[in-house]
Formats: structure tokens, sequence, C-alpha cells
């Protein structure tokens, strides 16, 4: 019996990962839509994530391995795979999260019924607790984004889908890719791109399934998880600034309030502590001017950020 042609290529980037990979890679067997294919980027590992990938394509042919012989970052090691894919369908996972079993049947069907560009879904953060990882609740920033479930829409219906930032969180029409790749040679290389998604979407469509479950390295290596450092501060405010261009540049002024909100509740009020003492005062200078920055925004006099947000991140 010949297998079903794949409707969805899966691109799957890690470095030093394998800790974590063996657990993706079963998320990507486990689903109930087997028509599937992966692409496994080996971005210069220095431990056994390459032999894993190595492993996982010997016996099963929908995955695929390929590897860096030095790292070359997520932006690019996402490109590589972008430029392989020849299934209708694609979307990204991390090498150290994990899908849910019905992420890619819930995903494409929808595409399927809707026709449009792309659909984002819901997502948990996975912390360790002990031995294991134990997924938490639906983030509220989350739910703003992706419930009630919303189909065929547009920003100018749903400004806040904006908030939903993460690559790994969607499906996408193929073809909605020819003209958009991911940033290179910086972190946070997924918030313009997702900005960018938004913007020239004929239609996108937002679902409150949780798709992924995105795991918080217990040892803290994650790139989200180093923003005391000043480089990582830099790509970070330069990502926010740059998704905030896209969406003015599109007109999207409700967008731009919903990215304010969010950014105001959640994401200052931490780098306001690490620059409070911080041992180079260069990094409360980039935190000052930029909450500066803000401030200067025609949008910031109807911002109204919820400030319970900051709590929500202890769950």
């Amino acid at each position: 019996m010949t297998a079903a042609a794949p409707i969805v290529t899966v691109i799957v980037p890690g470095r030093d990962i394998a800790a974590f990979a063996p657990a993706a890679l079963d998320s990507l067997r486990a689903q109930t839509e087997l028509r599937w294919r992966a692409i496994l980027i080996d971005d210069g590992s220095t431990d056994d994530t390459g032999a894993i990938f190595d492993a996982a394509a010997a016996a099963d042919d929908r995955f695929t391995a390929i590897h860096h012989a030095a790292s070359r970052g997520l932006g690019a090691a996402r490109n590589v795979g972008l430029d392989l894919v020849d299934t209708p369908y694609l979307g990204f996972l991390d090498g150290d999260d994990e899908l849910l079993p019905h992420a890619l049947a819930r995903m494409t069907g929808t595409l399927e019924a809707t026709g449009s560009d792309f659909v984002a879904g819901a997502y948990v953060r996975s912390r360790s607790q002990g031995a294991a990882y134990v997924a938490g609740r639906v983030q509220p920033w989350v739910a703003a984004a992706t419930s009630p479930a919303r189909l065929s829409t547009t920003l100018v219906a749903h400004p806040q889908a904006v908030s939903n930032i993460v690559a790994w969180s969607k499906v996408s029409r193929t073809e909605f890719w020819q003209d958009l790749r991911f940033p290179e040679g910086v972190a946070y290389e997924d918030q313009v791109v997702a900005q960018l998604m938004y913007t020239r979407a004929r239609a996108f469509d937002v679902i409150p399934d949780v798709v992924v479950q995105w795991r918080l390295r217990a040892d803290g290596t994650s790139i989200t998880q180093g923003k005391a450092q000043l480089p990582v501060l830099k790509d970070y405010l330069a990502a926010l600034r740059g998704g905030i261009r896209v969406l003015h540049e599109a007109g999207a002024r409700g967008s731009v309030v919903a990215r304010l909100d969010l950014i105001l509740a959640m994401d200052m009020p931490s780098l306001l502590d690490i620059a409070s003492s911080h041992p180079d005062p260069a990094y409360a200078s980039e935190v000052d001017a930029f909450i500066a920055e803000l401030r200067a925004l025609p949008e910031f006099a109807d911002a109204a950020p919820d400030h319970r947000i900051t709590a929500a991140l202890a769950w």
C-alpha cells in the first residue's frame, strides 16, 4: 500500500537540544494527521542532536535531516527549510518543543475549509517540575489572540491577533511564503515576520485549540530566557521596534495599540527590574530609550495595559 502524499511540511531547527529532541520528534510521530514530512535542521550542534535527527530519518522516510557544520542561527536554519518545502502547507516546530497530537489535523483542516493564508493556534508553556516538564494554562494574551475562533478574519476585525507572534503556533499555505523569509544573525527573528504575516494576509484564521507546548528549559539556556544579556536585549528591542514599524506602515492602528498594551504589561516590568540592578549602565539606557520611543507614539495615549498579565507570567 502506497503512503498518501504529504500535505504539510514541518521545519524543525535545533542546536544542542539532544535532551529534548526525542520528545519533539515523538510529537510528530503522534500526529493524527499522518500526511506530513519534517525537515530536521541540525544547526551546528556539539551534542548528539545531529545523531538523533539522522536516526529519525533512517527509520522513517517522512523525516529529512540536514546538518550545518557551524551554527548559522535559527532564522537561517528556518530559511534553509523553507527553500525545500514542496507541500501545500508548512509549519514550524522548535526542536525543544512539542506539538499536540491534533495540531496538524486541526490547522490544515481549518485552512482547507476557509482558504485563508494561515491559521494561528493557542499554545502553553511547559515548565520543569522535578524530573518532568508540566504544561501550564493558556496565557491571557494568547487567549486574547486566539479565542474565540475567528475564520477568514483580518487585522481590522481582530487587531489583537498580533499578540500571537511565535512562528511555531501557525500553519500556512506554502505559496504565502514566496516572498517571506526570516531575518538572519539576530535573536527573536519571528516577531517581525509574524507582523508581516498578519499585514500581508488576505485573510487568516485563529483557533483556541492548544497546538504546541513551548518548553521553558530548566537550565535557562533558551534564547527567550537570556534577556539579561545586553546583546540579547538589543535584539529583543529591535524586534519589538520592527514589529511596531510593520504595523504602522500597514496602517493597523488598532494592532499597534494592542502591541503597546502587551509590551507595557508583559515586557517592560521584567526589563525594568533587570535594569535596576544590571552592572552595565548601558542596559538601563537601552530600556529607557525604548520606553521613550513608545511614549512618543501617537497610539500611546490609547494604550491600556492590563497589569494582571505580569502576575500571569508565573503560571
